[in-house]
């Protein structure tokens, strides 16, 4: 599990390379263009989510529409965080990124990538009691209370970024510096450190691999009894319209959570599928919520409309 390294501490890494996904050199300049776009996009649907629930009064004052907000201001930051490195990893661009450069990255990551997990929790949590305590959600669910939950998730992120940051880099890295990932992540950087990396690893597995197992099972457990509410619908398209919004929403949880567990759980393994692995939830996730939470989101098409008209008359 842990590990020893005999290089001599004589020298001090200053910078680390980034060696990227692994891809067949003719491909470069096609993925270098497919990541742009997936930014891009990214930026502006989140960008548009964020806007949307800013400015409609009806879904600003909402709980489950200042979730939605603050899931696509993470999603924004998150993929800033990563792709445009992956995209300089297919350029002819320098890989060498500095060694404050990465100890930023591996903490922004991790912060913002702990407070999506919490924030997910919280996200279907609001909607069980949405749907199956509806009388009562007013008084268990109200705007206060989420800013209140909202604020503990980022708090709660904080710690566990700056707690993973300074454990990985309060270790030695005398050489080599190739970080054989696509950006600066805990497992790829603990395998260059010159020390015993086994406190690491045990702070790691639990703190990661099974705080987002114990979110993702209360995700299951919330949507469990959500379904059970939503088959004593007495009418068919009232069940169908409610399994097609939570099917929707258990994809793009399972999208983020399973690669997380995947990578985390098995920190000492080294498998050529953990990058493409990883894909999935630092940029498809995020591409995919503007799609998931909009498209199939009647009062957020119809805030946008009302956006539009307004543009309008104007």
């Amino acid at each position: 599990m842990g590990k020893t390294k005999n290089t001599s501490l004589d020298t001090v890494v200053t910078d680390f390379i980034l060696l990227g996904l692994s891809h067949p050199p003719n491909l470069r300049s096609l993925l270098f263009l497919v990541f742009s776009i997936i930014y891009i996009l990214t930026q502006v649907g989140n960008l548009l989510i964020l806007l949307t629930v800013w400015a409609d009064a009806k879904l600003h004052a909402r709980p489950m529409y200042i979730l939605l907000g603050v899931l696509s201001f993470l999603d924004m930051w998150l993929s800033s965080v990563i792709v445009p490195r992956i995209i300089l990893n297919f350029a002819p661009a320098s890989k060498a990124i500095p060694f404050g450069g990465c100890v930023v990255q591996l903490y922004f990551f991790h912060f913002l990538g702990s407070t999506q997990c919490f924030l997910y929790t919280l996200m279907a949590y609001d909607r069980y009691l949405a749907i199956c305590q509806p009388l009562r959600y007013p008084v268990l669910m109200n705007g206060r209370l989420c800013t209140v939950l909202v604020a503990g998730a980022w708090v709660a992120g904080s710690i566990h970024g700056s707690i993973q940051a300074t454990l990985t880099f309060r270790l030695p890295y005398c050489g080599p510096n190739q970080v054989d990932y696509f950006f600066c992540d805990i497992p790829a950087v603990l395998r260059l450190a010159c020390a015993d990396t086994t406190v690491n690893e045990l702070v790691t597995f639990v703190d990661i691999g099974v705080m987002a197992t114990s979110c993702f099972m209360l995700i299951l457990l919330s949507y469990a009894n959500i379904v059970h509410a939503i088959l004593k619908i007495r009418t068919t398209d009232g069940r169908r319209r409610a399994f097609s919004t939570c099917g929707s929403h258990l994809t793009v949880v399972t999208v983020y959570y399973v690669p997380c567990i995947f990578i985390y759980l098995r920190l000492g393994s080294k498998s050529p599928l953990d990058g493409a692995v990883a894909v999935f939830y630092t940029v498809v996730t995020p591409f995919l919520n503007p799609l998931i939470y909009t498209l199939r989101n009647q009062e957020v098409k119809s805030a946008l409309k009302r956006m539009r008209a307004g543009r309008g008359a104007e």
